[in-house]
């Protein structure tokens, strides 16, 4: 059984975070172990516990499991630019055996562990390794989400073939409407629904918080969208 699963984006500010954290709340009305995983995170705030990442601390905080922010995201950078600049910027190198072996430690920990890549598919994290690339060598089960917006579908099928021609295996994907409204929204989920590998998990409408809602930990509601059946199909 394939106990961890990539959440690859379609770009940068697609929802991967809103979608993770879903799956992850889903996960845990459904009884099941599972951990939330930011290898890589960039964009971050000083604070007295050390540099925090926004995204790996919902990750954390979604998670059935308790696990430390550390675990959560071994490698935190200050600037919110591509991995590869910003480790360039901090002199630090970002090594695969690092997420390895965080990944592993999580393993021992959860029945499963969702891993929120990047940016895109092709995000670099020097000069000559991508994400994806770390990604490849695990031999990892891949979720797409799909920012639903005009250009869209151009690129999801595109995404979706290089994960295919790395070798690996979509076991379904996400579309996340990240606007209030969105023109041709049901033609374009029908063209993806025809033409994109895996099963269609999730369909996450745009949600406005209203201040009662931002008083339950966030996308918690949105755990009503997701099917995570897929997970007993590996």
């Amino acid at each position: 059984m394939n106990n961890a699963y990539f959440v690859a984006g379609t770009d940068t500010d697609v929802g991967k975070t809103v979608c993770s954290c879903a799956i992850l709340y889903a996960a845990q009305q459904a009884n099941i172990a599972m951990v939330g995983y930011k290898p890589i995170a960039s964009g971050s705030e000083n604070t007295p516990q050390g540099l925090r990442n926004s995204d790996a601390l919902l990750l954390q905080q979604a998670s059935s499991v308790s696990v430390t922010y550390d675990d959560v995201n071994p490698y935190t950078f200050y600037r919110p630019v591509s991995p590869h600049i910003a480790a360039n910027e901090e002199h630090k190198t970002i090594e695969f055996n690092v997420l390895s072996q965080g990944l592993n430690k999580l393993k021992a920990q959860a029945d499963y562990v969702l891993i929120e890549g990047a940016g895109g598919w092709r995000v670099p994290i020097n000069i000559t390794d991508y994400l994806s690339s770390w990604v490849k060598q695990e031999q990892l089960a891949v979720i797409l989400v799909v920012g639903v917006k005009l250009g869209c579908l151009n690129h999801a099928l595109l995404t979706a073939e290089a994960i295919q021609a790395d070798g690996l295996t979509i076991v379904g994907w996400i579309a996340n409407q990240i606007h209030p409204v969105t023109d041709n929204y049901t033609a374009m989920i029908t063209w993806l629904e025809q033409h994109l590998p895996g099963k269609k998990i999730a369909e996450i409408p745009y949600v406005s918080m209203s201040k009662s809602e931002k008083e339950i930990p966030p996308h918690q509601h949105l755990a009503q969208y997701v099917d995570v059946s897929f997970l007993s199909e590996r």
